[in-house]
């Protein structure tokens, strides 16, 4: 700590999920170790990221493509695809965390990041504020879920939720639930509520495109640079999965052959009892579930100035273009398990660069990052 009360560190990683837990790994990696030469500033009460937020009837066995963080194999057993996927993956990483030492701080919450002195970032949080020469902004989109404005959304006598407080279907039991959305998220959401309710309306903005067959390695690289060329532009990145379109799971060619999944065009304005076209046709509901996605979450970034006129921050690997300083990993086309692990490595081998090149720095991180063999073992 310095003279006025701030923690200098060279490097802040907020957020500790799979992009932040994974940057956090290679800068142990580079050299840097902990709490002295970088920190990790989770909001979250546990480990587990945005995981530990997911409504109970999604189980393991449901996630699609979870990949295992850098250094450590996610091993499961046979029980585990029924358990809930917030205690599986929050175990792994609750684990990860401890073996290799990551002293993750929380619950912190990071109010804004702004110019300090001398070429630094300062980072001010609940816990005090941070002098850093870089950062790692890892926060994902989970705390600024999308609430989409019609004419008449006051007036609903009904309930309104999103996906964000989704608490599992047992509650719409018996009710009439319109659900919108295209997504993965209102395709489940919707079939779970189907089995319960006494009668299900799906709306989307855009027709939903299913795609039949394996996800190959070719369509996964053709989704992602789509992703990151809208990214490059500075556009608000889209997700992977919108992208992609929907994978025809056993599950879902079922609920299509049922009638669940026919979709209805977006409705135009919401009524005290439910929702209305244009064209006269009224639908009657109790719940309207909101399964509209998520933005970035990064207003504490705002004070830097990185947005651009369309809104996005445009981004070079995950190096903010306005500020090189700034790094943002599990943003854009990284928003996957897998990307998020890349990312994490490529954004701490830019910094390690960075920090080798200017005044102060040590030469264990630059030395190693830039290179591909660690500087320092980490203790397993």
């Amino acid at each position: 700590m310095n003279d006025f009360g701030v923690h200098d560190i060279d490097v802040v990683v907020v957020g500790a999920g799979q992009a932040g837990l994974s940057g956090a790994y290679h800068l142990r990696r580079s050299g840097l170790e902990p709490d002295r030469g970088f920190v990790v500033l989770d909001h979250a009460p546990r480990p587990g990221g945005a995981w530990q937020f997911r409504w109970p009837s999604l189980t393991y066995g449901k996630v699609h493509g979870m990949h295992a963080l850098p250094g450590m194999e996610l091993v499961t057993g046979p029980d585990d695809d029924g358990r809930p996927s917030s205690e599986v993956i929050g175990g792994y990483f609750t684990a990860y965390e401890r073996r290799f030492g990551l002293r993750v701080h929380r619950p912190v919450d990071v109010h804004a990041v702004r110019e300090g002195a001398g070429g630094r970032l300062r980072v001010e949080t609940s816990e005090g504020t941070w002098s850093a020469r870089a950062l790692i902004n890892a926060t994902g989109t989970w705390d600024r879920p999308f609430w989409p404005r019609y004419r008449g959304q006051e007036t609903f006598r009904g309930r309104q939720l999103h996906t964000a407080n989704y608490p599992g279907p047992e509650e719409f039991a018996g009710l009439r639930v319109v659900v919108v959305g295209g997504g993965a998220s209102g395709t489940q959401h919707l079939m779970e509520i189907a089995r319960v309710a006494a009668g299900t309306t799906w709306v989307t903005r855009r027709p939903p495109v299913f795609r039949e067959g394996p996800f190959t390695e070719e369509w996964g690289r053709e989704a992602v640079a789509l992703v990151e060329e809208r990214v490059r532009q500075g556009l608000p990145p889209r997700s992977v999965v919108s992208v992609t379109g929907l994978p025809v799971t056993e599950a879902v060619a079922r609920a299509r052959a049922e009638g669940v999944l026919d979709r209805l065009p977006m409705f135009d304005r919401i009524t005290p009892t439910g929702v209305a076209w244009d064209d006269g046709r009224t639908v009657d509901a109790d719940v309207i579930l909101w399964a509209t996605g998520f933005r970035p979450a990064i207003d504490h970034l705002a004070p830097l100035g990185l947005r651009e006129r369309g809104g996005g921050v445009r981004i070079e690997g995950t190096r903010a273009v306005r500020d090189e300083r700034v790094h943002l990993v599990g943003y854009g086309p990284s928003a996957s398990t897998i990307g998020a692990n890349r990312a994490g490595r490529a954004a701490v081998r830019e910094i390690g660069r960075l920090l080798a090149r200017t005044p102060g720095a040590g030469t264990a991180a630059g030395e190693a990052v830039a290179g591909d063999e660690p500087a320092a073992a980490v203790r397993a």
